[in-house]
């Protein structure tokens, strides 16, 4: 009896193995199809324009509202650590690195998945589902150069100007409350920041960071959209899995870039 619980845990793990490295691989062959049809957004500007309005305008909402809220609790919290040592001057520079090398692109890739990409999976499974797709391949046109490369373009200009306006916002949200409300210098706040940050290798990290979570995000959740089961129940769970799986990519790829970036791997 044993032997044959054994038999079937073993069994039912390698189904499940053997099922992630197919899913792993087909992504990868779409993601490879994706690439081929970037030259084909190229010649079509306005629906690359128009799929930017989709993912990326309409995302600015929640990322100023985030980015001013985020500056400002940051902001508090380190003003009162900072004033400890007396050191309360320096809150400009440590809100502004804080910001512009972690929190704006990974804060701002949680809230993309969370807003544009779990939008994307929906839209792609129910275009699926309801046999666009379909319909576009019968009439000799790629669903995969008309309708999922541009918006996996669209995901990767985004993000970074998501991230940064979501820093700058921080920033300012920094200033309202350091400044205006607890009362340190101006001029300290932000000549310690333009001294102290610096562009080649605080703001530039972000944005490359920013530029890898959109890269990621996208592509996980355009894969999970057209992969999905074509009924309402399989598209709500690609538009979960999406969330989550870009989620924890975004996590998991911050800190291998991170460690890269400062020369620890």
């Amino acid at each position: 009896m044993l032997s044959n619980t054994v038999q079937y845990l073993i069994h039912a793990f390698w189904h499940v193995l053997e099922h992630a490295f197919q899913r792993l691989g087909r992504s990868h062959i779409f993601l490879f199809h994706i690439i081929l049809g970037i030259p084909s957004v190229l010649v079509r500007p306005l629906l690359l324009t128009k799929q930017i309005y989709m993912v990326g305008v309409l995302s600015l909402i929640i990322i100023i509202v985030s980015g001013m809220f985020v500056g400002g609790v940051l902001a508090l919290q380190l003003y009162y650590e900072l004033l400890k040592f007396g050191a309360e001057n320096s809150l400009g520079v440590l809100n502004a690195i804080s910001l512009v090398r972690e929190l704006g692109p990974v804060v701002s890739g949680l809230l993309f998945s969370g807003r544009a990409c779990s939008a994307l999976a929906a839209e792609i499974g129910l275009m699926k589902a309801t046999e666009q797709l379909s319909g576009m391949e019968m009439m000799a046109i790629d669903p995969i150069k008309r309708v999922i490369a541009p918006r996996f373009m669209a995901g990767i200009i985004s993000m970074p100007i998501l991230a940064i306006t979501f820093s700058t916002l921080g920033i300012i949200g920094g200033h309202l409350i350091g400044v205006d409300l607890l009362g340190i210098d101006e001029g300290a706040f932000w000549s310690q920041m333009q001294d102290k940050v610096s562009f080649s290798s605080d703001v530039m990290n972000g944005v490359i960071k920013s530029i890898a979570f959109g890269f990621v995000a996208t592509w996980i959740a355009l894969y999970q959209g057209y992969d999905a089961v074509p009924t309402s129940e399989g598209v709500s769970r690609a538009t979960t899995k999406t969330v989550v799986y870009a989620s924890l990519a975004i996590l998991a790829l911050d800190f291998v870039l991170t460690a890269l970036m400062y020369g620890e791997i």
